[in-house]
C-alpha cells in the first residue's frame, strides 16, 4: 500500500524494540527517513542496521533517554523538522495504587504524559508552517479499560489523550493530525515484565502452555499487527473521536 509519505522525515521514540521498532520499520518500508531512539546504544544500533538493511531506508539512531531534556534535544538535533512524530515510551512498573509515592506519580506523569506533550509543542508549529504533520501517540488500551496495578500508567496516558484532544482540533485545518493508538497485548519485553509483576502482586506466576514463565503470545504478533495497522495514523477517515476529520 502506498501511504503517500515516501521521503518524509520521521522521529520514532523508544524504537529499539517492541511496538516502537515495529512503527520504525513500517515507516521505513513506506519510504520515510527515520530517526530511531533508545537508551541502550548497542540494542538501538543493531535495530537500526536491521531495518536499514531490510528496507534500504536512511535510518539514524539516537541513543538517549527521551524522558530527559538533553534526550529530546538530541532527537530534535538529528531531525529538526520532522514530518511525522511517533511518541512512545515505557510505562511505570505495575504497583498497587495505595503504594505509589508522590515521587513515583510525578515520574510516571513525566514519562508518559509530559514528555510527549513537550515533543508535540516542539514540532507542531513547524509542521503547520510546512502544511503537513502526523503525530501518533502510542498509549495503551488501559486508557479505556483500566487494569489493576497499571493505575499510574493508565492515568498518565489518559491525561495525554485528553490534553492533546484540543490541539488536534486546533491544527487539523493546517493538515496536522494527532492520533492515539491504544494497543492491547503484544509480545514485547514490557508486557512480559508487567505480566510477571502483576502476577506476583496476586501471588502467582504467569505461564504459557509450554510451562515457561513468559506468557504465551502468537509468534511475531507485534510485527504482524503493526504492519497491518500501519496505515491507520495517516488516514483521516480513520481518525478517532478525539481528532476531528480533516476538511475536504
Amino acid at each position: 500500500m502506498d501511504l503517500g509519505i515516501a521521503g518524509r522525515k520521521a522521529i520514532v521514540c523508544a524504537s529499539s524494540k517492541g511496538l516502537g521498532k515495529g512503527c520504525a520499520r513500517a515507516l521505513a518500508e513506506a519510504g520515510c527517513e527515520v530517526v530511531m531512539n533508545g537508551r541502550n546504544a548497542d540494542v538501538l544500533e543493531a535495530a537500526a542496521k536491521e531495518i536499514a538493511a531490510a528496507t534500504g531506508a536512511k535510518i539514524t539512531p539516537v541513543a538517549c533517554d527521551v524522558g530527559t531534556e538533553d534526550g529530546r534535544k538530541a532527537l530534535l538535533s538529528a531531525c529538526p523538522a520532522p514530518d511525522i512524530l511517533v511518541n512512545n515510551n515505557g510505562g511505570p512498573p505495575p504497583k498497587d495504587f495505595r503504594q505509589i509515592s508522590r515521587e513515583e506519580m510525578i515520574a510516571g506523569l513525566d514519562a508518559n504524559m509530559m514528555t510527549p506533550i513537550i515533543l508535540v509543542q516542539s514540532v507542531i508549529d513547524g509542521m503547520a508552517e510546512r502544511g503537513f504533520g502526523r503525530i501518533i501517540d502510542i498509549t495503551s488500551a488501559s486508557v479505556r479499560t483500566s487494569l489493576v496495578g497499571l493505575d499510574l500508567s493508565s492515568g498518565a496516558r489518559a491525561g495525554l489523550t485528553a490534553f492533546l484532544a484540543a490541539a488536534a482540533r486546533q491544527f487539523v485545518d493546517r493538515n496536522v493530525t494527532i492520533n492515539h493508538i491504544l494497543p492491547g497485548v503484544f509480545d514485547t519485553d514490557r508486557i512480559a515484565t508487567a505480566t510477571g509483576r502483576m502476577a506476583a502482586m496476586k501471588g502467582s506466576r504467569p505461564r504459557n502452555s509450554a510451562g515457561s514463565a513468559r506468557p504465551a503470545f502468537p509468534q511475531n504478533a507485534s510485527a504482524r499487527r503493526m504492519n497491518s495497522a500501519s496505515s491507520a495514523p495517516f488516514s483521516p477517515a480513520r481518525m478517532p473521536a478525539t481528532s476531528p476529520a480533516s476538511p475536504s
